[in-house]
């Protein structure tokens, strides 16, 4: 297996690791814009297969000569270079995997992919991700889908959560802030409703859930669930479904007043005559704050929770994982439970336990017993619980 990895950042640290550590994988091409940092990883892995790189995605010719020497490519870069990229990997013939949401725009590759034999795999990170496969799985265990609840959380273990907002920054800051502006779309009880990110952090759209190990948390609604019904196919059987983030009690409450202050806002505002977003600033002040310091630990869980119908009968799945912090690799959970998926996913592909072409979901096209092994074998644990409701 012959693998280009684009973007070595915090997620990119364990794709590069995982990839190195196998035996399969003979060549890997590590590029990055930021090359004193990824020359100074690469010699501490101290792996012969890595090559760096210095490159610049924009460069189509120079981009292309990489991806010619390949089988796949893993894209671990944001969203505006993603689908230049893809259509260059279908033009080289070479595997795409991602671990961010698919873009609209990836419809209208997806049979030129599937025509050329080539894969696109999106959505194979944590959330999206794990959290899709598991759904996907919990859905095939019952004959009909009444409730589809999924959860993913990213934060510091109770003794890391030492600073006012009981939150550390286990990926990007900025990526945060966004998610923090962006509307939640979920079904309860039959009805589609739509949340502001005002009312997304309200007391009454709330609720709190008891996770094995980790304790209470409190859980808001973020991004759109409902989509996802056409996807796995429960549409018509689904009376209530939700994407939930869960933090640490008192998180909302602190975000509600930054978002109804406007201290989340993106566009500039004058400020003694200087033109300064609300949303960049908040994120320069508080990020130098929020980092973990090498002794301490992160949490990276997923939760599913699915009700229905089995054999007549009114059954609960669940499926979760718990991961935390390496301090042997120093590797933080949601690093490994992101940058390990990626590496997985490309893996299963190019070694054929991944066999579709075209434009694939992790909620139907990724094997799961197979992917959860690999995740195993990783010591990233997923447990399954199946209870009368």
């Amino acid at each position: 297996m012959k693998i280009l990895l684009l973007g070595v950042g915090m997620q990119g640290k364990a794709t590069l690791q995982d990839l190195a550590n196998s035996p399969e994988v003979s060549q890997i091409i590590a590029a990055d814009a930021n090359f004193d940092d990824l020359r100074k990883y690469v010699n501490q892995l101290g792996n012969a297969k890595i090559t760096p790189l210095k490159l610049d995605v924009r460069d189509r010719s120079a981009l292309s000569i990489q991806m010619k020497k390949v089988d796949a490519v893993i894209v671990l870069l944001p969203q505006g270079f993603r689908m230049d990229i893809l259509n260059l990997a279908i033009e080289n013939g070479i595997h795409f995997i991602e671990t961010s949401y698919a873009l609209p725009e990836y419809a209208h590759v997806g049979q030129l992919a599937e025509a050329k034999g080539i894969t696109i795999l999106p959505e194979c990170g944590l959330d999206p991700g794990i959290d899709l496969v598991l759904a996907g799985q919990a859905i095939r265990d019952l004959d009909e889908v009444h409730e589809l609840h999924a959860y993913g959380t990213g934060v510091p273990e109770p003794a890391a959560a030492d600073n006012p907002i009981n939150y550390k920054v286990s990926w990007t800051f900025a990526g945060v802030l966004s998610a923090y502006q962006r509307p939640a779309k979920m079904l309860k009880n039959g009805k589609i409703i739509n949340l502001t990110p005002s009312e997304m952090f309200s007391p009454e759209n709330m609720h709190k859930i008891t996770i094995d190990t980790l304790g209470e948390m409190e859980a808001y609604y973020n991004g759109d669930a409902v989509k996802y019904l056409d996807i796995l196919g429960i549409t018509d059987t689904t009376i209530s479904t939700g994407r939930y983030s869960l933090r640490w009690l008192g998180h909302a409450a602190f975000w509600k007043k930054m978002v109804d202050l406007g201290f989340l806002k993106e566009e500039p505002i004058l400020v003694n005559g200087q033109e300064i977003s609300p949303r960049e600033f908040v994120h320069d002040l508080i990020e130098p704050q929020i980092h973990y310091a090498p002794n301490e630990r992160d949490v990276a869980g997923i939760r599913i929770d699915v009700r229905g119908l089995k054999d007549g009968k009114c059954k609960r799945i669940i499926y979760q994982m718990i991961d935390r912090r390496d301090l042997e690799t120093g590797l933080l959970a949601m690093q490994r439970t992101v940058g390990y998926t990626a590496s997985i996913g490309a893996q299963m592909v190019l070694r054929g336990d991944i066999k579709q072409r075209g434009l694939l979901s992790p909620t139907r096209d990724i094997p799961v017993e197979k992917f959860i092994a690999e995740l195993k074998k990783r010591n990233i644990k997923i447990t399954r619980e199946e209870i009368n409701c």
